[in-house]
């Protein structure tokens, strides 16, 4: 039977991958009602048994702004740039939980789905972009939480304004997303064969949170540590995301040029790290 009365008799030919840049994206779109199943899923099941449910969307970002601002604002007395201490702490903390979000649960893929890659086909890139996608729904609700702060406080007579960078937030959202699909599928990869990694995830996103501008502006700080922390991809993308939308932050196309750029090498890494590992990934996981 040859290449062509095969593609004629099947709808869906599979074949073992030929190079690591064979990402098959025309299958990702072939399964993507599978992808919005997992998406379901993972909405469903992580709320299913919790009296809360969705509220813990608004719970865990007030809560955590609160502390910020008693801890890190009134103790502390670290610099707001002039923005009222919920809104400055809130913003931070809305576009970093999306990132961290993605990151976390991305790089677990293979150790929490080893029972279903090892018995059926589907392009395995489904499963990570399903966490992006599904943390998108947790983003959103956390966003209507900032939009009706910000409606708050503009009615108390807070000092902040809304820019022209703002139409820059739909760009700011998929370099977020990429950035932690790209080091989810690397970290992913690795935990593969050194499972000692996974307990270092949530603690390391937790103190790469102190090297991102989440807590204090860039502005304010101290001029030998400005240009490491600058570094961080996520530091322009949340400067910029507090300029469009609170008018602070040191916002600039260079900055947002570099996140871009990491974002992209990032994820490249990661696909080709991924497509390698997913080759005999059940024989090490």
């Amino acid at each position: 039977m040859n290449k062509e009365t095969v593609s004629k008799d099947w709808d869906l030919v599979i074949r073992g991958k030929t190079s690591l840049f064979d990402v098959k994206f025309q299958d990702l779109w072939h399964y993507r009602d599978l992808l919005l199943m997992f998406v379901k899923r993972d909405f469903i099941s992580f709320y299913k048994q919790t009296i809360l449910g969705p509220l813990w969307f608004f719970i865990q970002p007030v809560l955590t702004t609160i502390v910020f601002s008693i801890i890190f604002g009134n103790i502390a007395g670290i610099s707001t740039d002039g923005l009222p201490k919920f809104l400055f702490y809130l913003s931070g903390i809305t576009a970093w939980s999306y990132f961290a979000d993605c990151v976390t649960k991305t790089s677990t893929v293979f150790k929490d789905n080893a029972n279903i890659f090892g018995k059926v086909y589907f392009p395995r890139l489904i499963m990570p972009l399903s966490i992006v996608v599904s943390n998108l729904v947790k983003f959103g609700v956390q966003l209507i939480l900032f939009f009706v702060m910000m409606i708050f406080f503009s009615i108390k007579g807070a000092n902040f304004h809304v820019t022209n960078a703002v139409f820059m937030f739909p760009v700011l959202l998929i370099l977020m997303a990429l950035l932690g699909l790209g080091i989810g599928l690397i970290i992913t990869a690795i935990t593969t064969k050194y499972r000692d990694l996974t307990f270092l995830i949530s603690f390391g996103v937790q103190l790469l949170m102190y090297a991102t501008t989440v807590i204090y502006p860039l502005s304010s700080a101290p001029p030998a540590y400005k240009k490491y922390i600058e570094l961080n991809p996520m530091t322009g993308i949340i400067e910029a995301f507090r300029y469009g939308f609170l008018g602070k932050g040191e916002f600039s196309l260079w900055s947002i040029g570099y996140s871009t750029i990491f974002a992209v090498v990032v994820l490249f890494l990661g696909i080709l790290i991924f497509n390698k590992t997913e080759k005999n990934f059940v024989d090490t996981i």
